[in-house]
């Protein structure tokens, strides 16, 4: 760990904070090699869709409707990332996403380790984060966990 990836997993959480997800709130930033922010992105439904807690409440519904903050990151992005570090916090990537960053080019990826509010879904999503991390092996990501 150096001190640029603490500053980046500490915007990440600040990042995070403007999810309405009232249960899980991810924030993501890619960074190229020259350690300039290219993106930033949180957890949440898509641009112009109703977004009432009533909908965030139903689990069902929240998962079919949310972009993840990794895949809101690189959308936004708009450009080339080949070579960028992708950085986010509370939580590793899932498998979904880890395919997305792979085939964006990002080579590095670096997660804050679960804190005590996110124990719970990282528990509920382990089998989905030991898939994830299988990919990032196959196709040469580095990955890091900081705690």
């Amino acid at each position: 760990m150096n001190a640029w990836d603490k500053t980046f997993l500490n915007l990440c959480d600040e990042i995070a904070t403007r999810s309405k997800d009232p249960s899980t709130k991810v924030g993501a930033c890619i960074v190229d090699k020259k350690r300039r922010i290219v993106s930033m992105g949180y957890n949440g439904f898509p641009r112009g869709c109703d977004d009432t807690p009533e909908l965030y409440a139903d689990r069902n519904i929240k998962l079919m409707r949310t972009i993840h903050a990794e895949v809101n990151a690189i959308i936004t992005a708009g450009r080339d990332l080949e070579g960028c570090t992708l950085y986010v916090s509370p939580l590793h990537p899932c498998s979904n996403c880890a395919a997305i960053i792979v085939q964006s080019g990002i080579k590095r990826v670096v997660y804050s380790s679960p804190k005590d509010e996110t124990a719970d879904a990282y528990t509920r999503w382990i089998e989905n984060f030991t898939s994830a991390q299988y990919l990032f092996e196959e196709a040469g990501v580095d990955v890091d966990c900081i705690p």
